[in-house]
């Protein structure tokens, strides 16, 4: 029976196991080293006094049929109204014989996909729409200015030598320094002339003023996209306790079928021996230990995986060290209510504004995006109709001041953030709060990323070693990317092949993430 080490109980390495146990697991012993004691990574879900939080916000969506056969298997589509439909009259979308949300727990949620701009105090669609709202809240001089902006644009393309340029090309400088450069350097810490073009290139290519117009002109005679780029998903689906849920779930079944799973298990040391990985060194509560292996999959940060292998080339390891990461920080609060009104025809619980995310542009704030508890599931609060559940969401760097705030610190200035863009009206609305620190949340595509593919190739040389998700491949992957560099190494497994092109190559295309087929 060969022995298979998967480094990361993630969704990359949880779905792993889970597939090749369920394929073959009487010929592999799979054994899942987490470092922390939680399941699903940056897709776990926090449970704090009643209530859950969703690190990072993760929409159930995907053109991969194989990912979407895989999550109905897990946790099938309700049957009946959820919670809020149910209290409002709102219509949903049911699955014949599903189950019933009110009564089960095993069970997918359809939600309303909601996500908008908080910029001086407006709300503005995202991505930008050129809607007569659009324009209102610019105002007459903002509009022209961006109207002429983006004709220059048209005119005088630039070199897409970096992710702001980018933008220019598709949006003007106008509506570009207004709406992408400050969110940017607020997510990335870096101004966007400093990133990669690819990281646009991945999640925003199909979004354009151009791609606006064309879907306006297209509803207004009536017809449909003859392409996905320039139309957003309207839902999408979401487990009714959260992305954590299902991967907890996962983990059980892993367990079930055979497989270990050793939580406080932090991988320090790769070794290596002719071409292949032999063990790996694991701190654990009892101490050092070497777990030997025959098969390795690694969804740890590139970073440190290439930083604890045995005689890496001075060259190679220069590159692993020079990769940049974004660490993030959510801060919880329980409130009685947002001081912000819901002007669209979309009834919620509370009269609530309808979002699942709140992009914020202000550059006076630090806070990134703000999420609603509420409306990416009522079972995420534990009192939907009386209380409102939001996180915060900020990007920084382990280790600088952000980071190392206390908690009480850190909680008071995100409430001083919330009154200042008027989202509380007072302090005394605060009924509860919960901080959340992740380390290299978000794999940045500047510094030594550049030279990424003499790594890949680095790695690729050691025959048993298979590097999957986001971290694994410091790629900006989401959920359902990770889960395909899963599937297709379980594949590579199964089948004996050793070219792992493919699994590399999982999210190198340019297609939006979250367009609708038409």
């Amino acid at each position: 029976m060969k022995r298979v080490i998967i480094i990361g109980a993630g969704p990359a390495g949880l779905t792993a196991a889970h597939d090749l146990l369920t394929r073959a697991g009487n010929s592999y012993a799979v054994t899942i080293l987490e470092e922390s004691g939680e399941i699903g990574g940056i897709s776990r879900t926090v449970r704090w006094h009643g209530n859950r939080m969703d690190i990072g916000g993760h929409r159930f969506f995907s053109k991969e049929s194989r990912v979407n056969q895989w999550w109905a298997a897990r946790m099938p589509a309700q049957g009946a109204p959820s919670y809020d439909d149910a209290a409002l009259g709102r219509e949903s979308t049911l699955a014949p014989g599903g189950p019933d949300p009110q009564k089960e727990d095993r069970v997918m949620l359809t939600r309303r996909r909601v996500s908008r701009i908080y910029y001086h105090q407006k709300f503005f669609d995202y991505p930008i729409t050129m809607k007569p709202q659009t324009f209102r809240n610019l105002g007459l001089a903002s509009t022209f200015q961006a109207g002429c902006s983006y004709l220059h644009a048209c005119t005088a393309k630039l070199p897409e030598t970096s992710l702001e340029n980018f933008y220019i090309n598709r949006f003007g400088k106008k509506l570009y320094s207004m709406f992408f450069e400050g969110y940017t350097e607020k997510l990335w810490g870096r101004h966007p002339r400093d990133i990669s073009a690819d990281w646009g290139s991945q999640r925003v290519k199909g979004l354009s003023v151009s791609a606006v117009l064309k879907d306006m002109l297209k509803k207004a005679a009536g017809k449909k996209g003859s392409t996905a780029e320039t139309s957003l998903i309207e839902q999408f689906q979401y487990p009714k306790y959260g992305p954590g849920q299902l991967w907890e779930q996962t983990a059980d079944e892993i367990e079930a079928m055979g497989g270990t799973l050793r939580r406080h298990c932090r991988v320090t040391g790769i070794h290596t021996e002719d071409g292949k990985i032999i063990s790996v060194t694991a701190e654990t509560a009892q101490g050092t230990e070497v777990i030997p292996g025959d098969i390795f999959l690694s969804s740890m940060p590139v970073k440190d995986l290439v930083g604890g292998m045995e005689n890496v080339p001075w060259d190679i390891a220069s590159i692993a060290a020079g990769l940049p990461y974004r660490d993030f920080v959510t801060v919880g609060f329980l409130v009685k209510k947002l001081n912000l009104k819901n002007e669209t025809n979309i009834r919620t619980l509370g009269n609530i504004v309808p979002d699942c995310w709140i992009y914020i542009q202000d550059t006076d704030v630090r806070l990134g995006r703000l999420q609603i508890f509420n409306n990416w599931s009522p079972y995420m609060v534990e009192k939907p109709a009386d209380t409102v559940w939001i996180g915060l969401e900020y990007f920084c760097t382990e280790g600088d001041a952000f980071w190392s705030m206390t908690e009480q610190q850190c909680t008071a200035f995100a409430a001083e953030e919330l009154l200042k863009m008027g989202v509380l009206s007072s302090a005394d609305d605060i009924l509860d709060s919960h901080r959340e620190r992740v380390k290299k949340a978000y794999p940045a595509y500047f510094d030594t990323y550049s030279q990424m593919d003499t790594l890949v190739g680095y790695l690729n040389q050691f025959s048993n070693l298979y590097c999957i998700g986001r971290n694994g491949q410091h790629r900006y992957n989401n959920m359902d990317h990770s889960m395909m560099t899963a599937f297709l190494t379980v594949d590579n497994i199964l089948s004996g092949s050793t070219d792992k092109s493919a699994i590399w190559n999982v999210n190198t295309d340019t297609d939006y993430q979250e367009e609708k087929e038409e």
